[in-house]
């Protein structure tokens, strides 16, 4: 039997691959790394739940005994990810791990986003590892625009820096059954893929989208950098969150979050969640 050790999953999208793989193996075939074995409650009978903390190396390769392929879902420490992602390697070296899938950043290696530096890291150190790997090199979630849209339902415009920046963004579920489909299936060792959605789009457009579907006539603002990480602030952001975030739609802007290659869909074997519809179903919610 393959054991399967999936980390952080008690987050958003570590808990959708959980209840993905649930349907494809058998549920005592699956590990879930936890903080927090309370949070964990409601991964389903049968997941063994382990309790590990990427700060905590010597919980790190008490949890990966016995596990044969590890899915390490990146960090959300941004800042600590390298550290805690070089722990999680180790430990699984030590304890034999035959298999690693990272969770990386859509074109690391060239992307200008500052999240690209931990992850590019990562990279390196599996490869210096000598553990049979895999990295999913995940794009946008559609998801990152929820809060966006809702506060444009009340002030009519959707703010950024983007400009005219195509994002090829998909739902985490998108990205999930990517990750279930190369867990459960063979030949994807030493292979990179660059995860995104079949559509991309432009922040204007996603508020074009949002004016067809209230009859509200919602716009986009489009700033400069500098102005919208004070805006950002002024909503009660840290300054270094704001200031990331104004950073990364700048990214955007450069082409970054871009991606054509429909690797994702033909990983999943379906199309991605079209922008549309997602929009619809935060419209529906608000």
């Amino acid at each position: 039997m393959n054991r399967i050790l999936i980390t952080g999953a008690t987050g958003q999208l570590g808990r959708l691959v959980v209840y993905k793989l649930k349907q494809k193996i058998s549920a005592d075939s699956i590990v879930a790394l936890v903080r927090s074995a309370e949070k964990a409650s409601d991964l389903g009978l049968g997941v063994e739940v382990k309790e590990g903390d990427y700060d905590k190396p010597e919980t790190l390769q008490k949890a990966l005994k016995d596990i044969d392929t590890l899915l390490l879902i990146s960090s959300s420490e941004v800042g600590k990810r390298q550290a805690q992602h070089r722990n999680i390697i180790n430990a699984a070296k030590q304890a034999g791990v035959k298999q690693i899938v990272y969770t990386s950043l859509l074109h690391a290696d060239t992307s200008s986003l500052s999240l690209a530096e931990e992850h590019i890291a990562t990279e390196a150190d599996l490869k210096a590892a000598g553990i049979p790997y895999t990295v999913l090199r995940n794009g946008w979630y559609t998801e990152n625009y929820a809060d966006s849209i809702k506060a444009a339902l009340a002030s009519g415009s959707i703010i950024g820096s983007a400009g005219e920046g195509k994002i090829s963004a998909a739902t985490r579920a998108d990205y999930a059954d990517a990750a279930v489909g190369v867990l459960t299936s063979e030949g994807h060792e030493g292979k990179t893929y660059e995860l995104a959605g079949d559509e991309s789009f432009t922040l204007g457009e996603l508020a074009a989208e949002l004016s067809r579907q209230t009859g509200k006539n919602i716009s986009y603002n489009n700033m400069p950098e500098e102005a919208y990480a004070a805006q950002l602030k002024g909503f009660g952001l840290p300054e270094e969150l704001a200031n990331a975030i104004a950073s990364w739609d700048v990214a955007i802007a450069k082409g970054d979050l871009f991606d054509d290659s429909h690797q994702l869909s033909k990983l999943t074997g379906r199309p991605t969640t079209a922008m549309a519809a997602f929009v619809k179903e935060i419209v529906k919610a608000s």
